[in-house]
């Protein structure tokens, strides 16, 4: 049995220079969207609130609600837009090319 084994990289990983994958977030800074982007692992991404990258956000960049779906800590769940700290880039961020080709995907 390959339990836990991962066959494809997810779209937008990298490998760190210790071999570790890490993935890109936009930085929020009170309540406001930004254009910088950092590069967290999974360890790393578990001390963050991460809003999807579907969040509504106003043309300044700022969340629309005032609560947003986040994760924090692995878990899913509502949070208030100023405790968001970062947000994913893409939609397709978490999955591999291949499975971002099936429509979708989110449903199945």
């Amino acid at each position: 049995p390959n339990i836990g084994l991962i066959n494809s990289l997810s779209v937008y990983a990298q490998t760190n220079e210790y071999g570790f994958l890490e993935t890109p977030y936009r930085r929020v800074r009170d309540g406001v969207v930004t254009d910088e982007i950092n590069y967290l692992s999974a360890i790393e991404e578990g001390n963050f609130v991460i809003a999807q990258a579907n969040s509504n956000l106003d043309e300044e960049g700022r969340f629309v609600e005032d609560l947003v779906t986040c994760r924090s800590k692995g878990e899913s769940s509502l949070f208030s837009r100023d405790q968001v700290d970062y947000m994913d880039v893409s939609t397709q961020q978490v999955v591999s090319v291949g499975a971002s080709l099936i429509p979708f995907l989110e449903h199945d």
